[in-house]
């Protein structure tokens, strides 16, 4: 999760329906995933409606808006890893990262194999600003950073993870701005998915010339949304 005004801290681990973990910021109020299952969410969402969809490009550009505990990453490595005929190459921003050692905690690597899991902990130790390759077709650039500072690159994005905290605890991340800023680098038909479903944000991207649905969510969630850029008119 992503937050450019983040308060001193407090964490702690929450358990989850599905047997992961997540993380609660107890001055937000806020966890890292949802309660019905950490792993089932991102799947769901990052996953299944975001990584899938874009397919079956040979080729693809993922940015992430808000690393967290980096579970969306490790998801992006099982996927790369279960299509070894997909180069992948993922940006993820996050100014205020976790230490591995509180990471470890949530025992994401026992869910994977022991390649990801050991992958998982060099992602975590792994320099920020450096493209780091994870697998032979996956490579990762971290960036402490947050995304209205992100100056893009010179190749465009074809799927975009949404996952700032929520509208309640960061609504500055769910106004027109940052989802302006993101169309400069997207290429067009880009993906966005995220887990919020709100019809303010949703109107907010239609507003800006995205196209949107309203797609089942994960269990716990009713709804979720992803959007396509279509590019410039």
């Amino acid at each position: 999760m992503l937050n450019d005004n983040l308060p001193p801290r407090t964490l702690e681990l929450v358990p989850t329906a599905d047997g992961s973990a997540t993380l609660r910021l107890a001055e937000l109020n806020e966890c890292f995933h949802s309660k019905h299952g950490a792993l089932v969410e991102s799947r769901h969402i990052y996953i299944a409606h975001g990584l899938r969809a874009a397919t079956p490009a040979r080729a693809l550009r993922v940015l992430e808006v808000g690393f967290g505990t980096g579970l969306n990453v490790l998801l992006t490595a099982e996927f790369a890893q279960q299509h070894p005929d997909i180069e992948l190459a993922l940006t993820t921003l996050e100014p205020f990262p976790l230490a591995w050692p509180l990471v470890e905690r949530l025992g994401y690597g026992r869910f994977f194999s022991p390649e990801l899991a050991t992958g998982f902990a060099q992602l975590h130790q792994a320099p920020w600003g450096q493209p780091w390759a994870w697998l032979p077709n996956f490579t990762v650039t971290k960036l402490a950073q947050p995304l209205l500072a992100f100056a893009g690159t010179h190749q465009p994005y074809q799927v975009v993870y949404y996952d700032a905290f929520g509208p309640r605890a960061q609504p500055d991340l769910w106004e027109e701005a940052p989802f302006a800023h993101l169309r400069n680098w997207l290429a067009p038909g880009a993906i966005l998915t995220t887990y919020c479903a709100k019809g303010e944000v949703r109107r907010r991207l239609q507003a800006l010339g995205y196209t949107v649905e309203r797609l089942p969510g994960p269990p716990g969630k009713r709804d979720m949304t992803r959007a396509r850029w279509p590019g410039p008119v």
